[in-house]
């Protein structure tokens, strides 16, 4: 067998093995992205086969709704309390679970990773009742430290109900990353611990100066993931627990597509919106990516 024939041959093994996952791909991915981009050149209900062609109409009028604009701000508040919160909580709870001889640290790994096997719809449930003002677990705890029952509607708020959807958002999130974590964490060498407690480092100096650094890849791919996962999927939880109310203070770019596609039959503009959401996190990818090349900074 010549060398071209067997080049031939590995190719095509090769592409045996890549076609399918690539043709599911197209399928998938790519066609929904490019009819989406279609429909969004349209004036449409998605009830009938009348369409009307409006051109670049659904962007223009998406860029003067100041919902969108509104719905992007939270979008990237999520975001950011999301990474902040979810990285320092998974981080903590990496190191202490395997940098301490904690007998029960098995038990806690489980514990911490529950929330990552309920459905999102079950949260969401579960942290309406926990916000509920008449029966939520929230106002009962609160209630033992005043003379008179805590009576607050903590979903109820125009300016504040987008913090509420912090806790649940990060509390579902922490398992997952800090398994990816302690899994970077058990692949350093206990020799580079042990020569920096001959040298005298206390657990914050490794920290800082060893873990981190050496863990560093694996927290910028998850704040990746993170920041990928909220833009385009925070829709379900604030569906679940507020719809985007009240008064629209809550909406994310999801839940304002559904609503306009799906509830007032605007399906032309939802698909508007669904396009930006694309560009939106593709931009966001590109630059997060460029920022976190350079190694951490070490704390103080």
């Amino acid at each position: 067998m010549n060398t071209r024939s067997a080049k031939t041959q590995r190719n095509l093994f090769i592409a045996a093995f890549i076609l399918p996952t690539f043709l599911f791909f197209c399928a998938f991915t790519i066609y929904p992205m490019l009819q989406g981009l279609y429909y969004s050149l349209f004036d449409w209900s998605g009830m009938s086969d009348h369409k009307t062609f409006v051109g670049l109409g659904n962007f223009k009028d998406m860029f003067k709704d100041p919902i969108v604009w509104q719905a992007i701000g939270n979008d990237y508040f999520l975001v950011v309390g999301k990474v902040i919160g979810i990285m320092v909580l998974a981080t903590f709870f990496a190191v202490a679970l395997t940098r301490f001889n904690f007998k029960l640290a098995g038990f806690f790994r489980s514990i911490f990773f529950i929330p990552n096997v309920i459905s999102v719809v079950v949260i969401g449930v579960l942290w309406n009742f926990i916000y509920n003002p008449q029966i939520g677990f929230l106002n009962a705890f609160l209630s033992l430290f005043t003379s008179e029952k805590v009576d607050i509607a903590w979903l109820g708020f125009t300016s504040h109900t987008i913090w509420m959807l912090l806790p649940p958002a990060i509390w579902a999130g922490i398992g997952f990353y800090m398994i990816l974590i302690i899994a970077s964490i058990q692949n350093i060498p206990d020799s580079l611990y042990e020569a920096s407690e001959l040298e005298g480092a206390g657990q914050w100096q490794q920290f800082r100066s060893l873990t981190l650094p050496l863990v560093w890849e694996q927290i910028k791919v998850s704040i990746i993931h993170i920041t990928m996962t909220t833009l385009n999927g925070s829709f379900i939880i604030v569906w679940i627990m507020t719809e985007g109310g009240p008064d629209n203070s809550t909406q994310v770019m999801g839940s304002y597509m559904y609503q306009m596609a799906f509830r007032q039959f605007h399906f032309g503009f939802g698909a508007a919106i669904g396009v930006l959401i694309l560009v939106v996190s593709l931009i966001t990818t590109v630059i997060l990516q460029r920022l976190m090349r350079q190694e951490p900074i070490e704390l103080g």
